[in-house]
């Protein structure tokens, strides 16, 4: 139902309907008219939201390129600050929606910090991420998890080495993009700093593999995800690796993301945002 009514209110937005025959529309996808009126609210705020991150980030320059991986060029959408010459990177790696408009406004978020930010496509091998994502889970069940990694491992490569760089480099992502976060952690020696967000966490046996500082953001209510979470903290500190863990209290699994009205919570991804800047700004100075 979420992605109906995003689908259905981006249509609105675009003035393909007017608002009498949206609302009707709305009722029918929710089901009832409350439940309309109580949806309609959030979606006017977050394009509201929307609007003015794209006000703030006026002093950032950013778009698509591709870098050299494992599978051949891999597309991504870099983004940086427009004054300064060097800067240290961020990897941020997108859902399993793949790189959607939201991720890349997460990217220029992160280059409105001060940083050098690279969201890659990881359905680069099987043609990128298409406009129409309802059918995207058919995508990456073709991909090679291996090559999938290891194209992941050569952004930390290509950000090291890049031109505006300080050669320092973080990663961080949301869901798929979390357990992802995690799994380079554990297969790039170079990372310096990791922050997965209600991300799938590694294996035991591979966590002596970790170098990099680890902050996890957890949802409360994310009862798959989080029953890693205790093993995973045994096992870092069994093996002396520095792990922060945040669990924040009545959010649901991808409640960063402000598209998501049903799960979005502004104030935990608000402060989990605050914790991941600092964090990075300590690790990648």
């Amino acid at each position: 139902m979420h992605h109906q009514i995003i689908s259905l209110y981006g249509e609105y937005r675009k003035s393909r309907s007017d608002r009498r025959n949206f609302i009707k529309k709305l009722i029918k996808v929710t089901g009832s008219t409350a439940l309309a009126t109580a949806v309609l609210p959030v979606l006017e705020n977050n394009t509201l939201i929307a609007a003015e991150k794209q006000q703030k980030i006026k002093d950032v320059i950013g778009g698509f390129m591709v870098y050299p991986a494992e599978t051949g060029e891999m597309r991504g959408y870099l983004a940086k600050p427009s004054e300064g010459k060097k800067f240290p990177a961020v990897i941020v790696i997108h859902e399993n929606r793949g790189l959607v408009p939201h991720i890349q406004d997460v990217t220029h978020q992160m280059a409105q910090e001060g940083f050098l930010s690279l969201a890659p496509d990881a359905l680069s091998p099987v043609g990128g991420t298409p406009d129409e994502v309802s059918n995207v889970g058919e995508l990456f069940g073709k991909l090679d998890n291996k090559n999938t990694i290891k194209n992941f491992v050569a952004a930390v490569k290509y950000l090291k080495t890049h031109p505006n760089s300080n050669g320092k480099v973080g990663c961080t992502g949301f869901c798929w993009g979390g357990a992802m976060t995690n799994l380079v952690a554990v297969n790039s020696p170079d990372l310096d700093a990791a922050v997965p967000y209600y991300g799938r966490v590694p294996e035991s046996v591979d966590v002596p593999k970790i170098n990099a500082p680890v902050m996890a953001h957890f949802a409360e209510n994310d009862e798959r995800i989080n029953a890693g979470i205790e093993g995973f903290k045994e096992a870092m500190k069994k093996n002396g690796k520095e792990l922060q863990v945040f669990i924040y209290t009545g959010t649901q699994h991808a409640f960063n993301n402000n598209t998501n009205p049903e799960r979005y919570n502004e104030a935990a991804a608000k402060l989990a945002w605050e914790r991941t800047i600092k964090f990075f700004r300590k690790e990648l100075k």
